[in-house]
């Protein structure tokens, strides 16, 4: 059976940070709340005491990495992959999120770059074969698709759907990223 998530992570998935931070207060943070709290003084703690920690998964079968590259900043990654943590560690559900499509979907620049300087595969694949250039590409983030291009990103990938990242930065609007893609 699995354990029940968490109210912290609930009100975080949920996108109610200030409802997650009020419900932290006074309480013993596991892991997975204190990255994607962006604790880090917490997660160094959690760490020394056990450094298996940085590749724990949570019950809904995320680590802390993939948490902070989503919900927390680049210091917090920086921590957890200087613990140990896995830099493409895929989450164990159906999303297959690894950290870098995490930091990509929440638009976190400095994650982003991270990551990939840590040796993230821009390539990735997450559900539906989504891409973490296909997710930049999305959101019209040229920045992004530029640092992930750089570094590799292959914007001939198609989605499972059989969409490239130029198809579906079209489909969200935004040509001008379309466009670079096609350049590329």
């Amino acid at each position: 059976m699995q354990d029940p998530q968490s109210a912290v992570l609930t009100a975080l998935y949920h996108n109610k940070r200030d409802e997650a931070r009020r419900l932290a207060e006074g309480t013993t943070l596991t892991i997975w709340e204190a990255a994607a709290l962006g604790r880090d003084e917490r997660v160094s703690e959690l760490l020394d005491q056990d450094p298996a920690l940085a590749n724990a998964w949570s019950p809904d079968g995320y680590p802390p990495i993939g948490l902070a590259a989503f919900f927390a900043g680049a210091s917090t990654v920086r921590l957890l992959l200087d613990g140990g943590a896995e830099v493409g560690a895929a989450a164990r559900n159906t999303m297959q999120v690894q950290p870098l499509h995490a930091a990509v979907a929440s638009r976190n620049a400095d994650s982003v770059a991270l990551l990939v300087e840590r040796g993230a595969d821009v390539n990735a694949r997450q559900q539906a074969g989504y891409t973490p250039l296909m997710a930049a590409a999305g959101a019209g983030r040229q920045d992004l698709v530029d640092l992930l291009v750089e570094h590799g990103a292959d914007p001939s990938l198609r989605s499972d759907e059989g969409k490239t990242a130029a198809d579906i930065a079209r489909e969200h609007g935004h040509a001008d990223v379309a466009a670079r893609l096609a350049t590329v």
